[in-house]
């Protein structure tokens, strides 16, 4: 047999239960597909089922539950469903906007993991016809004594900035941090945002038959085969040998692509687009034809392949990266070659629509696929998984551990570790002022970032969040402490928060403890986005976080944007001056359970940690309102909303930004542990002049807002005196060295 022969004999040959097995698809959804096929898969179909119905690109365990987000409102254009979520920002424009995860790429191969994440989500973002503006960054890793981490924090940092930093897009927001529970599966989430005029926003719907399929930008090559079945899949020890299913990107390429595609959408070419991410060929083509009630028909031997001798089943499954799939109108294909010979970037017609609503692949001449387009999509796999209630934790008693005796030292140990200490070393590797719009990058600046609307005098503020601690110790808190959480950081730089995306990592959905966080996590953040009127517009799921039956811990993390109107009327961490009064906006309770101190000084664990702090959502809309009337009128020099570490690490961090001490004073019925480090919801340190104080006592009475003054700006140390009579003083360059030394010290050392 010639070598054409044997190939397609290897493909064409029918598959049996046990090779379904070695692909992912279990004996119950054997049964499901060889009854929706009405015959046995050959290999090339058996492996397009094994990518779509996989958890990563399927959401078999999920659909169900992430029905119960919100995902109207009066902002939103487009919801869940798309390349990614659309919101309107005024003017006719539009925000465009993702988060996705590249979870197990980046634990096998960081660079190139974390690399090809950015250039993923970038592609969901331009895809839909906008400009990307903006790059952000939710990443966690191991603890820092694991012997891994510290390479794979130096392999993800320099993959982002690398990929983002070439392609031209700033990266200005994101978080990292630290925890055994990722000793074994780091978390890499990326997430893009882009602009677009709303009349010229681009879909993966719409495709009608007739119509050319038409490929461009890299050639196909068998980097990332399965990559989509891998991210859908536990690790165990030595899975650095899975190498081979991580992509590999080019910036260079992603950036000529961005420009060609944006100049194609300007000729009215287009009838859908879809980007090639995980699964490649097959989503692109499957959600397309899905989306639009047709079916496909592509002839393989014209895809433009890198490597000789690929198979059917190869080309499909690729995920080699800085492609993208569309179907253009009648009559536009030497318009839209043309503009791609101008880049140097491949572009062929491979196929065209059907009115069959099949996917038929020929090869070599022959059909190697023939499936029914409906049970890859909607009809995927749909669990009602089993799932256990979380259990409830008592809430954290305080009185059973003994107070400390140097205040002072608490303040250094919590602002020196490594949650909490500066993360300067990440944010230097990526360039935040690209492009030139930058206004602020919450890394170096606010709560937010803060990203101009370019040629106008509004921004979009974003950020992204999630307090894992939380969730563990009460899912459905915690669920609501992430999108009150990202709420806040919107609201304290006097933006108005429109939408969320979320990124959803958690361990095996198998194991009904795991799907009981994932439910109640949902709810939770559901119940949030409702009463917040924060809708959420897309996101990802990533599940089967696993090591060797091990699993994260649960971490939903929320992306957030939100539109500031009047660029001259915002608020960052800097711009306090020595004189000015510090406001507590808020009420606190004393609740330290999961809490920083209750972590890093305790050095508790698990359900020693007790109850996270619980969110009034009524109270967190009111107080956030107050915020932004407070910014409105510009009668606040600097704020800061309070999370982890509580008040005295916010403080700790104005005083830092601003360069200037501060002393307080609190006079109150809480032990002083509790006024200092409780880490209560729905508050917000703000610096303002004397002469602002009547008309903050004015606005918060008719706001219905809670505030106390406690502290002046000035000096050159954090010194006070709490409730029970405890002093405390912190030179300022003591804290400084503290917070800023850990992470270049940890870097920079060897084993």
């Amino acid at each position: 047999m010639t070598d054409k022969t044997a190939i397609l004999a290897q493909l064409t040959a029918e598959q049996d239960e046990a090779a379904g097995l070695e692909h992912g698809i279990k004996s119950d959804e054997w049964d499901r597909l060889v009854t929706r096929l009405n015959r046995q898969p050959n290999l090339v179909e058996l492996g397009i089922y094994s990518v779509m119905w996989s958890e990563h690109c399927s959401y078999k365990s999920s659909r169900r539950h992430l029905s119960k987000f919100p995902t109207k409102g009066p902002r939103v254009i487009q919801g869940p469903g798309e390349n990614a979520g659309v919101i309107d920002i005024g003017d006719g424009q539009a925000a465009i906007f993702k988060m996705e995860s590249h979870n197990h790429p980046s634990y096998i191969e960081p660079y190139q993991g974390a690399a090809t994440g950015v250039g993923g989500i970038l592609r969901d973002v331009f895809t839909m016809g906008a400009r990307p503006v903006a790059l952000l960054n939710a990443l966690r890793f191991g603890d820092p004594s694991h012997p891994k981490t510290r390479s794979l924090v130096a392999g993800v940092v320099a993959g982002i900035g690398g990929y983002g930093n070439c392609v031209g897009v700033p990266t200005v927001a994101g978080e990292t941090q630290f925890d055994a529970g990722y000793n074994g599966n780091i978390l890499v989430n990326a997430m893009a945002v882009g602009i677009a005029d709303q009349d010229k926003i681009f879909y993966a719907r719409g495709a009608t038959p007739g119509n050319p399929i038409f490929y461009v930008g890299s050639k196909t090559g068998r980097d990332g085969i399965h990559g989509a079945t891998m991210a859908s899949a536990e690790f165990s020890e030595g899975d650095e040998e899975k190498r081979p299913t991580v992509q590999v990107g080019d910036p260079f390429t992603e950036k000529l692509l961005i420009e060609a595609c944006l100049e194609l959408m300007a000729t009215d070419a287009i009838q859908a687009i879809q980007d090639m991410g995980a699964a490649g060929l097959t989503s692109s083509s499957v959600e397309m034809a899905d989306k639009g009630g047709i079916g496909v028909l592509m002839d393989l031997d014209k895809v433009p392949q890198r490597e000789e001798g690929m198979t059917a089943y190869e080309i499909m499954l690729s995920e080699s990266q800085e492609r993208m799939l569309m179907v253009l109108k009648p009559g536009k294909v030497d318009v839209a070659k043309a503009i791609f010979d101008k880049y140097d970037l491949d572009a062929e017609v491979i196929g065209e629509t059907t009115d069959t609503g099949h996917l038929v692949l020929k090869q070599f001449g022959e059909v190697v696929c023939d499936i029914p387009v409906a049970p890859l999509a909607e009809d995927a796999p749909n669990y009602d998984r089993p799932w256990n209630e979380p259990p409830k934790r008592a809430p954290f008693d305080i009185s059973k551990y003994p107070e400390p005796e140097d205040y002072g030292e608490v303040l250094m140990k919590l602002m020196s570790s490594p949650d909490m200490a500066s993360k300067r070393w990440v944010w230097e590797q990526y360039d935040r002022h690209v492009m030139g719009d930058t206004v602020d990058s919450s890394q170096s600046g606010g709560d937010a970032a803060i990203v101009r609307v370019h040629g106008t005098n509004k921004a979009l503020a974003m950020c992204s969040d999630c307090n894992p601690h939380y969730v563990a110790a009460d899912p459905y808190e915690g669920g609501k402490a992430v999108v009150a959480e990202a709420y806040r950081n919107l609201s304290a730089v006097g933006a108005t928060p429109i939408a969320i995306t979320d990124n959803l990592n958690f361990g095996s959905p198998e194991k009904p403890n795991t799907m009981g966080y994932i439910v109640k996590a949902i709810e939770g953040m559901a119940e949030a986005c409702r009463v917040l009127d924060f809708p959420v517009v897309s996101g990802n799921v990533s599940l089967y976080n696993e090591t060797d039956g091990v699993a994260i811990p649960p971490t939903p993390v929320v992306g957030a944007v939100g539109l500031i109107e009047d660029l001259s009327k915002t608020a960052t961490l800097k711009g306090a001056q020595p004189g000015d009064v510090l406001v507590l906006v808020g009420e606190t309770k004393g609740h330290l359970g999961a809490s920083l101190y209750a972590r890093e000084w305790l050095g508790l664990k698990g359900d020693e940690l007790g109850a996270p702090p619980p969110v009034d959502l009524v109270i967190e809309k009111r107080t956030a309102d107050f915020l932004r009337v407070l910014v409105s009128k510009e009668l606040a020099n600097a704020i800061h909303d309070v999370s982890d570490g509580g008040i005295a690490c916010a403080l700790c961090e104005l005083a830092l930004a601003n360069g200037t001490g501060a002393k307080f004073t609190f006079q109150g019925d809480l032990k002083g542990l509790q006024e200092l480090f409780s880490e209560d919801h729905a508050r917000y340190l703000v610096a303002l002049s004397q002469d602002n104080l009547n008309e903050l006592d004015y606005l918060a009475t008719e706001a219905g807002a809670s505030y106390l003054v406690f502290a002046e700006f000035g000096g050159d140390a954090i010194a006070g005196i709490l409730s029970d009579g405890t002093k405390i003083d912190v030179p300022l360059s003591h804290l400084r060295a503290a917070h800023e030394g850990w992470l270049p010290s940890y870097m920079n050392s060897v084993d």
